[in-house]
């Protein structure tokens, strides 16, 4: 592939994504008011199933910067959607536990959000 054509595939790329994204966030404001980055946070705790997950190992899997983690991971324990403790062994670790109020929003959002990810990238060309 010549480099006009990797170029071309990363701008479709960035295309897809930047529309993608901007359909979840106002399905999932609209509808059940929890932004993108929130409801990726609680679907990671979800998918996890590890009881606490540690924040540093959340924001490496979840492709976000410690910074705009901690804004997400801040909005979701001030809704009570998500609880943060202290690691006992090394007090610099802070993990993260989704709360049964979490959990019912995750679930309530999930359908929206897996609707509008196949509607508009499930339908697109590879």
């Amino acid at each position: 592939m010549g480099r006009a054509g990797l170029v071309d595939e990363w701008r479709e790329l960035l295309e897809r994504h930047a529309a993608v994204s901007t359909a979840l966030e106002k399905a999932l404001q609209d509808q059940h008011q929890i932004g993108l980055s929130e409801f990726e946070t609680l679907d990671r705790l979800v998918d996890a199933n590890c009881g606490n997950y540690r924040m540093n190992d959340l924001s490496g899997d979840i492709h976000l910067s410690q910074s705009a983690l901690s804004r997400a991971v801040d909005r979701l324990e001030r809704e009570g959607l998500v609880k943060r403790s202290v690691c006992d062994e090394d007090r610099r670790g802070v993990f993260v536990c989704l709360t049964d109020k979490g959990q019912r929003v995750h679930d309530q959002a999930l359908p929206t959000h897996r609707a509008v990810l196949q509607e508009t990238w499930g339908t697109r060309k590879p």
